[in-house]
């Protein structure tokens, strides 16, 4: 089945990519092999990541693709593959993804959402760091090390404290539990 996206080359995209069990801790018991899959497909297909936080079961990122490619799908599905590759078999696999030969790691969907303007941006980048704070694994943006925050602060983007004020009623918006 081909899902209908985005499809803007160099554009900049919105994603949310989950684990297909969401109570697993994967990501960050991993991230050296979640970094070194990105790593490996960033070099072959490059792309820019603008921000990013990655969770035990879930990711926001934030890319922009070079001029004349629009093709963020092929980059999530290396991503995906390179990571799963990389950790032991035994995770739950339902018939289906066992007659495709499949691991049971990631969902197959995920979301993403192109990006439209300077304000749109900056409300998906303050969502994406603040994320570990919504989700309670820490009281401070800051503290949270599996995160590009610290870069913006660097830059001077972002005060160390910054709190972010992007929690409201809308903060489903993003899409964050819609996979695709």
């Amino acid at each position: 089945m081909r899902y209908r996206r985005a499809d803007v080359a160099g554009g900049t995209y919105f994603f949310t990519v989950n684990l297909a069990e969401r109570k697993r801790t994967l990501l960050v018991d991993h991230v050296d092999r979640l970094r070194e899959a990105i790593r490996l497909v960033k070099k072959a297909h490059p792309f820019h990541i603008d921000a990013m936080v990655i969770l035990p079961d879930h990711l926001h990122a934030l890319w922009t693709l070079p001029e004349r490619d629009a093709d963020f799908a092929m980059r999530w599905a290396l991503i995906k593959a390179g990571f799963s590759r990389q950790l032991p078999g035994g995770e739950r696999r339902n018939k289906s993804r066992l007659s495709k030969g499949e691991r049971g790691i990631w969902q197959r969907r995920y979301w993403e959402h192109l990006i439209r303007d300077d304000t749109d941006r900056a409300r998906h980048v303050d969502y994406i760091h603040y994320n570990p704070v919504k989700h309670g694994y820490v009281q401070r943006v800051t503290d949270w090390p599996y995160s590009s925050f610290l870069r913006y602060v660097k830059r001077g983007l972002y005060s160390e404290n910054w709190a972010g004020n992007v929690m409201n009623d809308k903060c489903n918006e993003f899409g964050e539990y819609e996979s695709r």
